[in-house]
């Protein structure tokens, strides 16, 4: 099951982890930061080196250990059990942190770039660790948003550090409090650690080998073998070179294109870090513990757009060159809100391109060898960071201006997105259809999770309601689901565009062999999407529906999960033109039910098996239309949703009068007869209602309804006595009935009888004492669809037994109870309104 980002954090199994990322990456760039600040502005110049020659060596040092120790840090994760490793690799970051210390009291370089180096190793010997152990903390449902905060958490941590590093460094007290500050993040990191439950044991196959260049050759082979992990790689490191671009080029940007001081340089790094943060969570949300790849080709597109911007809006800002302006200032320019903007856009963005190919490389790797593949993945990203630098350098010293650079990158983003949505055009299509759906349709989606934890084979089972279902299944469900398709309609020239975004079977009716080989492609692990009722519904309930699906799934082992579809038939997509008010842009729920098995003895074989299968099918989907439905509201609330279903003027009720009375017409009397009602009546009071099976009986129950009163349907042909002991039951003081009914149905003697213990109402009195208030109010609270509160569980009606054989016997319904008595029915029988008729 999916579980959310904040209810992640509170878990034992990932909290710990994510501490001690956050705190080492804090620490890593504390330490980088503060080096840097103290050779440009103190140190830097006693060395007979230019500053910023050291500064850029000291970058170089921190990424040594990536091309040198990632192998070795790949094949250490995949030997030995991990948790415990992360363990020494923290208490090791402590060791560092002390030695750091020693480098700032003694204000020696050297020793600092020494440190540097040290805390490069300790991050390339837990790069391999954070993201392997993932998928052995987490269930797969967890794994997105599992990275999505890694990802978040890693530039907050990043931003945190680098400006905490720089601000603190150059005061009075600096080097004590980064001193401090440093131990202080390694032992909370040390401490997290010893939190982190066991992982699985390692593979005591892995060779260590001290053959550097060697096993960095062969942990690539591990990815360069796989095209889909290659290619996973490829994407995170092209994040990761765009990242650095921006990074790198954030001093100069402002200061030769924004005109700004190093404060608008914090003011940058912190969008940008917030952006990442943004997107990642956005990312989990999106694809909901889905590991998909189909936001990464919109999202490039989305990098791409906003880095072009970016460009068009840096040459659009306007600035005194003569003076760097601080960040109030810089605020002020015209301009630099876009700039913002875009940059804030790119990360979020880049959130979302990330996280869902990281996940994708952790799941599809092999679980023995998954440390070795993501420390392949690490090298590649230091050989793009790297050569984001040089070229970046590169293009600077040749004289080309920052936006230049940016609008470099943009140019090679969008290669790489036209590039992507090449290899993935299926991910492009599904996205654009989910997107074209949710703004036609509303489309709400509830259970997705369950389809996870149906195993590897599956057979999903689908309501068939209109022509858009198969479209909506091969949007929305996770993969690349298989659809049985007739060979003769596969031919046709309108359905070929579609089938290369699902997983087509050819299907021959006439053969016989064609359902062996369905069964055979779900033995082999594809989710095979079928529609039990063959055809289309023109009842708007069930259909026939075949064992066809249900014999498939027995003989290949698979489950079986329901999914309902509910709204397309409100389409004009479906067969129901006439039986149901149709519109073009109706709301679309699918609602995925949990997986389950049909269990049928071995022994039952043939024919007799293939019926009892067909009615377990049967069973699942007409229960799939009964737990699907919407049983949690009042029966007023049910009224309201049937008038916006059907539309307020269809009719709703007919009787010997042959005067049907229309939805607007049934609520809008409801609200001035129950203002009318409720005068001598409290809310959750019983009123008796003594009226004949007639349209005004039905208006008098839900204008009582509509007030929060409870109807108690008195049974009038039972005799006075037996009336009055019903109403003695009920703690019944008001009876609404009618004088004509009284007249016609020759109940005088009753309606004494009861005057003379109760109070009468009679309808024909509450008709003539309605004025031009009552119906002004009537007519609001119908068109602002007013409804009286309360809950399923509360008590709706009164209903009493005959009493032929006793005392009258009452029992009171709730809200729930009577909508589920009418959802059992609608699973099983259709009784739509005919509104042709």
């Amino acid at each position: 099951m999916n579980t959310g980002p904040l209810s992640l954090l509170a878990c034992r199994r990932f909290w710990p982890l994510f501490v001690a990322q956050f705190l080492g990456a804090a620490n890593d760039n504390l330490f980088k930061n503060a080096l840097v600040i103290l050779i440009l502005y103190r140190l830097g110049e006693g060395y007979g080196v230019a500053p910023r020659i050291l500064v850029t060596a000291a970058a170089g040092l921190f990424i040594l250990p990536f091309f040198l120790l990632s192998a070795t840090a790949g094949q250490l994760s995949d030997r030995y059990e991990k948790t415990g490793l992360i363990r020494w690799i923290k208490l090791a970051e402590v060791a560092v942190a002390l030695l750091a210390i020693g480098a700032l009291v003694l204000a020696s370089v050297p020793l600092m770039l020494t440190v540097l180096f040290l805390f490069g190793v300790q991050a390339t010997f837990f790069g391999p660790l954070k993201y392997a152990v993932l998928p052995e903390l987490l269930k797969s449902g967890e794994l997105i948003n599992g990275n999505a905060l890694i990802e978040g958490g890693t530039f907050l941590a990043i931003l945190l550090g680098t400006v905490v590093g720089g601000v603190l460094i150059l005061t009075e007290s600096g080097t004590l409090l980064v001193s401090g500050l440093m131990l202080v993040l390694a032992l909370g990191g040390y401490g997290a650690s010893l939190a982190l439950p066991r992982a699985c044991p390692g593979n005591p196959d892995v060779r260590i080998s001290p053959n550097i260049l060697g096993e960095s050759l062969a942990v690539m082979r591990l990815i360069t073998s796989r095209r889909d992990l290659f290619l996973s790689v490829l994407g995170i490191s092209w994040f990761w070179l765009m990242g650095a671009t921006f990074l790198a080029q954030f001093p100069a940007f402002a200061k030769d294109v924004l005109v700004a001081d190093q404060n608008v340089v914090t003011l940058l790094l912190t969008v940008f870090s917030v952006g990442i943060g943004l997107g990642s969570m956005l990312c989990g949300r999106l694809l909901n513990g889905e590991i998909s790849a189909r936001h990464v080709p919109f999202a490039a597109l989305g990098m791409t757009l906003f880095s072009f911007d970016l460009v068009f809006a840096s040459n659009a800002v306007s600035a005194d060159p003569g003076h760097l302006a601080n960040v109030s200032e810089f605020l002020n320019h015209s301009g630099v809100w876009r700039v913002l903007g875009d940059l804030l856009l790119i990360a979020l963005c880049g959130g979302i391109y990330v996280v869902p190919l990281y996940t994708i490389l952790q799941t599809r790797c092999d679980e023995s060898s998954r440390a070795r593949a993501i420390a392949a993945n690490n090298i590649i990203n230091a050989l793009f960071m790297v050569a984001s630098a040089v070229v970046g350098g590169a293009m600077l010293a040749a004289g080309f201006s920052v936006p230049q650079v940016f609008l470099t990158q943009a140019v090679a983003n969008l290669v790489v997105t036209v590039y992507i949505c090449g290899l993935l055009p299926d991910a492009v299509l599904k996205g654009l259809f989910s997107w074209l759906l949710r703004l036609a349709y509303r489309v709400r989606i509830e259970g997705m999770e369950q389809l996870a934890e149906a195993g590897d084979r599956v057979v999903v089972v689908v309501n068939h309601t209109s022509f858009l279902d198969a479209v909506l299944m091969a949007t929305f469900l996770p993969g690349k689901p298989t659809f049985a398709i007739n060979t003769f309609i596969a031919k046709e020239w309108w359905v070929r565009p579609f089938l290369s975004v699902i997983d087509a079977f050819p299907l021959d009716p006439t053969n016989p062999m064609s359902t062996k080989s369905l069964i055979h492609a779900v033995r082999e692990g594809r989710t095979l999407v079928i529609f039990p009722e063959g055809r289309l519904t023109v009842t708007g309930a069930l259909m026939k529906v075949y064992e066809g699906p249900g014999m498939i799934a027995d003989r290949a082992g698979a489950t079986i999960v329901p999914v309902r579809i509910d709204g397309a038939q409100y389409t004009p997509f479906s067969r129901l033109k006439g039986k149901v008010r149709q519109r073009w842009f109706p709301t679309i729920r699918i609602t995925v039910l949990p997986p389950r098995r049909f269990e049928v003895p071995e022994e039952v074989k043939g024919r007799l098996r293939r019926q009892r299968i067909g009615a377990a099918l049967y069973d699942v989907m007409s229960g799939m239309m009964f737990e699907t439905a919407n049983r949690d509201r009042t029966l007023f609330q049910a009224l309201l949703d049937a008038r916006r279903i059907n539309g307020g003027g269809a009719p709703v009720l007919e009787d010997v009068s042959r005067a049907p009375i229309s939805y607007n017409r049934i609520v809008l009397g409801s609200h001035v007869l129950g203002r009318a009602l409720a005068v001598g009546t409290a809310p959750g009071e019983a009123v008796g209602v003594l009226l004949p099976n007639a349209n005004p009986t039905a208006v008098t129950f839900f204008a009582l309804q509509a007030r929060g009163r409870i109807p108690a349907m008195l049974n009038f042909s039972t005799g006075a006595g037996n009336v009055l002991m019903a109403c003695t039951a009920a703690n019944i003081a008001t009876v609404v009935t009618s004088r004509r009914f009284i007249e016609q149905a020759r109940l005088h003697a009753m309606a004494e009888a009861l005057a003379a213990k109760l109070r009468v109402i009679y309808l024909e009195d509450l008709g003539a004492g309605i004025g031009i208030g009552d119906k002004l109010y009537g007519l609001l609270a119908s068109a602002f669809n007013l409804c009286p509160g309360g809950n399923a569980g509360d008590g709706a009606v009164i209903l009493f037994t005959s009493g032929s054989e006793g005392t009258p016997k009452g029992v009171m319904l709730s809200h729930g109870n009577i909508l589920a008595n009418c959802n059992q029915m609608a699973a099983r029988v259709s009784f739509n309104p005919c509104l042709s008729g």
